[in-house]
């Protein structure tokens, strides 16, 4: 058995189970985000108890933060998983083909979603960055330390800053289209898809990247455009 499990990883079949199950998690992980901050649409107050109360959950019986640290570790746990398939797989690629065809070239679908998913992960990291270091290390955001998570909101996304939102509107765009084909991808790497499944599996992975991607671009252009301040 010992044997068998490195076996398994190390197989095709197991890395993209690997980068099937963490995506997994990446996605439960941005949906729940998303309804987390659609709660500025309710004012203030709310967003900000939200904002609190995911550094309390657990109390008294756990410490302060540590189901948000647990959450966060688990995060990057994914995250880690996730780019080491995903850099495994296309190596694999690579050395299985190391001639390109002349005859057969790529489809536009493929070379459209291998670009989507390449270059769209180097920018969705980059934004993860500085996505962090504006709203959770508050290194970058104008309202500063002293100022409530709602203020540190309407001042990150502010009209002055345009091109704040200009990133994050084109990153979270991108996370779409990585979350639609990943989606998708996921179901075919986990067996669940059919011939008679299958257009509903599309569908489904198409519902979820428009919503989440929707859902996370509501709060930054509502505040730039003055509906939320």
């Amino acid at each position: 058995m010992a044997i068998a499990i490195p076996a398994i990883y190390r197989s095709t079949v197991g890395k993209k189970a690997v980068m099937a199950v963490s995506g997994g998690v990446l996605v439960l992980f941005l949906a729940g985000h998303m309804v987390g901050n659609l709660k500025i649409f309710f004012g203030a107050e709310s967003f900000d108890h939200y904002a609190h109360w995911l550094r309390t959950v657990g109390e008294p019986a756990v410490p302060y933060r540590t189901v948000l640290t647990v959450t966060e570790i688990v995060l990057v746990v994914a995250i880690a998983l996730h780019m080491w398939s995903a850099v495994s797989l296309a190596r694999r690629a690579s050395q299985a083909r190391p001639v390109k065809y002349q005859a057969k070239k790529k489809s536009h679908a493929q070379g459209y979603a291998t670009r989507t998913m390449r270059y769209g992960g180097v920018i969705i990291a980059l934004f993860v960055i500085w996505h962090l270091l504006d709203m959770t290390f508050l290194l970058v955001n104008p309202a500063g330390r002293d100022a409530t998570p709602y203020e540190r909101v309407v001042e990150g996304f502010d009209p002055s800053r345009w091109y704040v939102t200009l990133f994050y509107v084109v990153a979270v765009v991108l996370a779409g289209l990585h979350l639609r084909h990943g989606i998708w991808s996921a179901f075919q790497s986990l067996g669940l898809r059919t011939p008679r499944n299958e257009r509903a599996l599309r569908g489904l992975a198409g519902a979820a990247a428009a919503l989440i991607t929707v859902g996370f671009l509501a709060v930054p252009v509502s505040v730039t455009f003055g509906w939320v301040s």
